[in-house]
């Protein structure tokens, strides 16, 4: 695979601080924003966005038992523990990696939760024509020098930019890097992955970042953050659907998009997948949108016979068009025939394309009633889907 097509991005999110300047009785990353842990969000922004396969958190050994009150509920990779330094964590989180050997990285701080999946667009975009590229905002404040509590002159700002993270980079070229300051003895003096980077002779680039990219350090930092919360936090939301449809004449079944030949054929207004129409359901119930006779009424002629696949392109536009995405979804089939198994993939496969997602993303299995009920007396096929969204916060 080349380092433009279709890399396997993964996230580390560095979170074995100590937080000395925030104070309290636990570590920053693990204070409550909006009845959460800071981390909780900052760890469900990278499981949302497509781009990103894995997300790994590199945490205090201490921690665990706080980490996975923080990861709940999250596709995430188990945490790795941290060292002695921030550097140190992210060596150690980017040996974790080596196994996998994602083609990019993005390192990113445990307690920056309002990362946007704008600036890690950015970020991943840039790493096409550089092996590195940091988000960071230009600085606009006049810069002064001190010496013994008095201003000892003043500092062009031309130039000069605050870095964030996400910081991303080609996974083998970063790994070489933090492995040869380590061997020079610049663990100290490097305080973040781009001085790393440069240290090692790499080229990173600036991307555009946000002033709500903030980094909870202080108390201060996060009364901040829970005004933001209601401009700047994704929302999650999840959606749940259920199918009937029973068996008449015919040849063949639809189910979630892919043709299974069967004696019999299921009976409907439109092609009857009941596959695509559950998991229609699931995601207008996410978005509070109705259900799927509201958007595509069965006394309507134009739907006869039509591709169910409509019907689901329909409603992953709906989600678009909020500025949402669609975070995974899973489908479950409940029938004694046809076979569902060696079609999984394929029906995996379908839906994902329909919705514009990795097939990872996607989850389609099947199940039987023990021969009990409709599907057990092999009068007709159910399916059940549930789904998790993520939309933009409310501005």
């Amino acid at each position: 695979m080349s380092e433009t097509a279709s890399p396997t991005v993964a996230a580390l999110v560095v979170a074995a601080g100590r937080g000395s300047r925030f104070g309290g009785a636990q570590p920053k990353q693990y204070a409550r924003l909006g009845g959460r842990p800071v981390l909780h969000g900052t760890l469900a922004a990278f499981a949302a966005h497509p781009a990103v396969a894995a997300v790994r958190a590199v945490i205090h050994p201490d921690d665990r038992e706080l980490y996975e009150t923080a990861a709940a509920g999250l596709a995430v990779l188990p945490p790795v523990s941290g060292g002695a330094s921030r550097q140190e964590s992210v060596r150690l989180g980017l040996e974790s990696l080596a196994e996998a050997a994602p083609s990019r990285v993005l390192i990113h701080d445990g307690a920056r939760p309002f990362v946007s999946a704008g600036i890690i667009d950015r970020v991943l975009a840039a790493l096409d024509d550089a092996p590195g590229a940091i988000a960071a905002v230009p600085v606009t404040d006049t810069l002064k020098r001190e010496a013994d509590g008095r201003i000892d002159g003043t500092l062009p700002r031309a130039g000069l930019w605050q870095a964030q993270t996400p910081q991303g980079f080609r996974y083998r070229d970063i790994l070489a890097a933090h492995r040869a300051a380590l061997a020079d003895g610049m663990g100290a003096t490097l305080t973040d992955d781009a001085a790393v980077a440069e240290h090692a002779g790499l080229a990173v680039t600036l991307v555009e970042g946000s002033s709500d990219n903030l980094k909870i350090t202080t108390a201060d930092d996060l009364k901040r953050a829970e005004r933001l919360i209601g401009a700047g936090l994704p929302e999650f939301r999840s959606g749940s659907g259920f199918d009937v449809h029973r068996f008449g004449p015919g040849d063949h079944v639809m189910l979630c998009g892919v043709t299974l030949p069967h004696g019999q054929g299921l009976i409907g207004h439109s092609d009857a997948d009941v596959g695509l129409h559950a998991l229609t359901d699931a995601i207008l119930g996410a978005l509070a949108l109705g259900d799927i006779g509201s958007h595509f009424p069965p006394s309507d002629p134009q739907w006869r016979g039509v591709d169910s696949g409509r019907f689901l392109s329909h409603a992953c536009r709906l989600l678009a068009e909020r500025g949402g995405r669609l975070v995974n979804a899973d489908v479950t089939l409940i029938c004694e025939r046809p076979k569902v198994g060696p079609h999984r993939a394929a029906m995996a496969a379908r839906i994902a394309a329909l919705c514009g997602v990795a097939a990872e993303r996607i989850s389609v299995k099947a199940t039987t009633t023990e021969g009990l009920g409709f599907t057990g007396r092999r009068e007709g096929i159910a399916a059940q889907a549930t789904v998790s969204i993520c939309l933009p916060g409310s501005a």
